[in-house]
């Protein structure tokens, strides 16, 4: 159990939303618009350098392969130390990083650039998760976490389109001089949240503890498919709409985050209504079902839809997850977040590389239908592997 001790003002369940929690919002969505920005550009810089389907996999997929590293070390340290030293190292990263991509070139330097990105996400996204887990009351828990990911959702809406506008109006100079400016403003904020002690109470010495939360592992790994999913549209929608003649693909990114946004925003406080399997199953399905419509999507309208009905699934099922590992992991907050987000980036990493030298040796609607196969292996895994498991420990209770 963790207590904490203040010098800005002291956390209460009867406070629902803390200054900590607005500055959270603020520098996730600093932090998220600089990633939301590299997501088309990413690729279409390393196109221009005539890299292949899988370099780009690999220089798209590194950067979540680093930052899972550090993160059952950071989880575990978050048992004793304040997230706010974490978030203030990580933004400091992202600046060192976002300068790179100034200087470097492709590939093996622009490789150690997106390494050094990553595990600034490392540091940052673990502790800033912890945090925002620590500081929202159980009872609206679900709400407070739905709308923590709307500042994500936001740079989402805005950082692909603004990304590739930047890139056809000005250079990719200004592009990565941008996504500098925005990690400093990052590391700014970070400074400027309260200053807390962390006080832990665990049944064992904090030595023998495990680097990774069991518990929190199951819904971690429907995260993991799921990211293996996003890492690979992110990583080649841009290219693919291009090939389409769609001139800015960061239209697909904008109606996906649109609905996203809405979803969160008019359904946040179902997640603290429903259980959890009640509102995942309905998302996996969707999910599932907008990947079979992207099979076959060839205008700018099919890219619109299949972003609506994936928004739709994506909306939930993500805080879903998070809350799901939360409750299972008890006091190990810290240890939890960090085993969640290890694992779903890790699919996040091997998703682009995996798909890129699939993609390399095939085509995009038969990446596209093993990222429906994929959908529906994790559809089938949180139903008998998670689902019908509960259901017997409630009955044997």
């Amino acid at each position: 159990m963790h207590f904490y001790r203040t010098k800005d003002d002291a956390m209460t369940t009867s406070k629902i939303i803390s200054r900590d929690f607005i500055l959270s919002l603020l520098v996730q969505f600093m932090s998220s618009l600089v990633l939301c920005i590299l997501i088309p550009a990413l690729p279409i810089y390393l196109s221009r350098f005539e890299a292949r389907e899988a370099e780009i996999g690999l220089l798209v997929g590194i950067f979540s392969i680093a930052s899972l590293i550090l993160r059952p070390i950071v989880g575990r340290a978050l048992l004793r130390t304040p997230e706010r030293k974490f978030m203030i190292i990580g933004a400091s990263l992202y600046v060192f990083a976002s300068i790179a991509y100034l200087l470097a070139p492709p590939f093996w330097p622009l490789l150690i650039a997106r390494m050094l990105h990553g595990t600034g996400l490392g540091f940052f996204s673990t502790a800033i998760f912890t945090l925002v887990a620590r500081i929202t009351p159980e009872s609206h828990r679900g709400q407070l976490i739905s709308y923590f990911y709307l500042s994500g959702n936001l740079a989402f809406a805005l950082g692909p389109y603004f990304g590739v506008l930047l890139i056809n109006r000005f250079s990719f100079f200004l592009l990565f001089s941008v996504c500098a400016g925005l990690s400093l403003g990052s590391l700014f904020i970070s400074l400027k949240l309260g200053k807390r002690e962390v006080f832990c109470r665990t049944d064992q010495p904090l030595r023998v503890q495990t680097l990774l939360t069991r518990a929190a592992i199951p819904p971690s790994i429907v995260a993991f498919m799921l990211n293996v999913i996003w890492g690979a549209l992110s990583a080649f929608i841009p290219l693919y709409a291009l090939k389409r003649g769609i001139s800015n693909p960061g239209v697909f990114f904008i109606f996906l985050a649109i609905t996203l946004i809405l979803g969160r925003m008019l359904g946040g406080r179902l997640l603290d209504i429903y259980d959890r399997k009640t509102v995942i199953f309905p998302c996996l399905i969707t999910i599932t079902l907008a990947l079979v419509l992207l099979i076959f999507s060839t205008t700018v309208s099919m890219f619109i839809l299949v972003a609506v009905i994936l928004g739709t699934g994506w909306a939930f099922v993500y805080p879903s997850l998070m809350i799901f590992a939360i409750e299972k992991a008890g006091p190990a907050q810290g240890p939890a977040m960090a085993t969640f987000t290890a694992i779903a980036d890790l699919g996040a990493g091997v998703g682009p590389m995996i798909m890129g030298t699939l993609l390399q040796w095939t085509n995009y609607p038969f990446m596209f239908s093993c990222l429906a196969l994929t959908g529906g292996i994790n559809f089938f895994y949180f139903h008998y592997a998670i689902g019908r498991r509960e259901k017997k420990v409630q009955v044997s209770g």
